[in-house]
């Protein structure tokens, strides 16, 4: 009895903890649309900034972010994604699976949605690095680079008992996710405020996904 209860207790702090994030995230996206859409001072600091990184840039680094941003590619994520997914069919992890494929596959399409709804043309130079016609709100490289790297670090993390590894290695996810986003606004492709809700959108959509697979998880184990 002891033991059910402590159990008990554990997934209902997992739950809460869950479900405060994604309540957070996803008020901080909705502020930051709502700015984007009403002209807020956000917006003018957004030109300042893409502008400033667009006329201080150098070749160097261009080459360097062009790498960094591929990491937040469809393409690049679906393999990621995929290969993954074999591993973890081979490991027999099918809570990990579904939270894997739930939260790349479907935070590609939450992010399509929201940018359809938004519809916030990208960043103009007249000499772009990058040049693309879909629309700017949120940064899909950033969302993708969230969601993936995040349940990728979540999967280590359960996987590793010691806390300094754990720590590392939510931080080398978060630097990675962070690299892609700068990414997008020094190449021209996004402005600031769209990696911002960005990473807002994909942390809110993460937190779901893997609240709602590890309850039915713990809920089925509990049986």
């Amino acid at each position: 009895m002891k033991g059910e209860r402590e159990a008990k207790r554990f997934l209902g702090l997992y739950l809460v903890a869950g479900l405060l994030i994604l309540l957070g995230m996803s008020l901080t996206l909705g502020e930051i649309a709502e700015d984007v859409r009403n002209g807020e001072p956000i917006t003018v600091a957004d030109v300042q900034l893409s502008n400033w990184l667009h006329t201080h840039g150098s070749a160097s680094i261009t080459t360097s972010m062009l790498l960094v941003t591929s990491l937040g590619s469809t393409v690049v994520v679906s393999c990621l994604t995929v290969l993954f997914g074999l591993y973890l069919v081979w490991r027999r992890q099918p809570y990990w699976l579904a939270a894997m494929v739930l939260s790349v596959f479907g935070g590609m399409g939450v992010n399509k949605l929201l940018k359809f709804l938004v519809h916030r043309a990208r960043p103009h130079f007249n000499d772009p690095i990058l040049s693309l016609t879909s629309y700017s709100f949120p940064s899909g490289h950033t969302m993708m680079a969230t969601v993936l790297y995040g349940v990728l670090a979540a999967f280590l993390v359960s996987k590793t008992p010691r806390w300094a590894w754990r720590v590392l290695i939510v931080a080398a996810a978060g630097c990675l996710i962070l690299l892609v986003a700068f990414s997008r606004v020094y190449l021209g492709a996004h402005y600031l405020s769209d990696v911002l809700a960005a990473l807002a959108e994909g942390l809110a959509w993460l937190s779901l996904c893997l609240t709602a697979v590890y309850s039915v998880w713990r809920y089925r184990n509990s049986q």
